[in-house]
């Protein structure tokens, strides 16, 4: 995501509808949705990606990584993160174990 003075700068929606009709109500609420998802953190991102995706049903995760610019793996995640039993423990955002290993680990002591 770039970012501009600190600010994230949103995704241009790639859909037809946006590319043909930039003022249509769609292209509104996709612009709507991506302001969010600039400002959102990546679990957030992932499970908003993924609801529109379900909203949308078949061809619902192609839909949503033209809309979002997400990967549709992203986005295949966040869907099955909506699960009831893929919820994380309360204020983690990754899995426990993900993200960077801390540096004492990743260099090898002589």
């Amino acid at each position: 995501m770039s970012h501009t003075n600190g600010r994230p700068i949103p995704h241009r929606c790639q859909c037809l509808t946006c590319q043909q009709r930039p003022d249509s109500p769609t292209a509104e609420a996709h612009r709507a949705i991506n302001s969010f998802l600039a400002s959102a953190d990546e679990r957030s991102r992932r499970l908003l990606a993924g609801s529109l995706a379900l909203q949308h049903g078949r061809g619902g995760i192609a839909l949503a990584a033209r809309i979002t610019g997400l990967s549709p793996h992203t986005i295949c995640r966040g869907r099955h993160e909506l699960a009831p039993a893929a919820w994380l423990p309360g204020g983690r955002v990754r899995q426990p174990g993900g993200g960077r290993k801390p540096v004492e680990k990743k260099v090898p002591r002589s």
